[in-house]
């Protein structure tokens, strides 16, 4: 079974994006996963298409109304669809990459862009939405942090990289930054290739690749998982 990703937005259009390309381009024209564009204004009851309303309680900005939501997500996700919920939102829970492989181990995800202010709580209760968010920022809409998570969760897909083992030697795979790369030329302005790198002595490299995961991360991530104390 394929990866199928249902994307409920007011912006169709900005779909598949850069996911048409490359590697996820690939397996997309292959059917390694699927996507579904569906335009949420397509839910609404009135000539207008409405799809939003005014805050209650009086405030800025307007708010996604849970019954237009309603009718697309069960359209997307009829009973009995196992695929999760999603709802892009900077409140959500931060994506980590052991979430990414959970989703790329299913069957798929019913992914909700959000608009606005945000979507009707009662929506979201209701039909059961799992919040994600990206990052500690705002965008102007869920569709960029869509094609993120669609991203990092496509090219884990068997068959998508063509190593596998790329993406368990990866930045957070293992609770660490990932450690420095380097390729020819041997000397770029003044700066050599690491000795070890082309010792051929492959534990002495895996042992410098550790240490120097750790370094990075003790120095730019220190709360990631990965860190060893240092001896005292």
């Amino acid at each position: 079974m394929s990866f199928a990703a249902s994307v409920l937005t007011l912006y169709p259009e900005m779909f598949p994006g850069a996911l048409g390309l490359s590697l996820a381009g690939r397996a997309l024209e292959t059917g390694t996963w699927s996507l579904e564009a569906i335009q949420i204004r397509d839910f609404a009851s009135d000539k207008h298409r409405t799809v939003d309303d005014k805050p209650a309680g009086g405030g800025a900005g307007m708010v996604m109304r849970a019954d237009v939501l309603a009718k697309a997500i069960d359209h997307a996700s009829p009973p009995g669809d196992p695929r999760p919920r999603l709802l892009m939102s900077p409140r959500g829970k931060p994506l980590t990459q052991a979430r990414v492989r959970v989703l790329a181990a299913g069957p798929g995800a019913v992914i909700l862009c959000g608009r606005f202010e945000g979507v009707d709580q009662r929506l979201i209760e209701v039909r059961g939405l799992e919040e994600v968010s990206i990052g500690d920022f705002i965008l102007s809409g869920g569709e960029p942090a869509a094609l993120v998570l669609l991203d990092a969760v496509v090219r884990l897909l068997p068959g998508v990289m063509g190593n596998a083992v790329s993406g368990e030697e990866e930045s957070f795979e293992n609770g660490l930054l990932e450690h420095p790369h380097y390729t020819r030329p041997q000397e770029f302005e003044g700066r050599p290739i690491p000795e070890v790198l082309i010792s051929g002595n492959h534990k002495k490299i895996a042992e410098w690749r550790r240490a120097e995961a750790e370094k990075l991360t003790r120095e730019r991530r220190p709360d990631l998982p990965g860190i060893q104390p240092l001896a005292k």
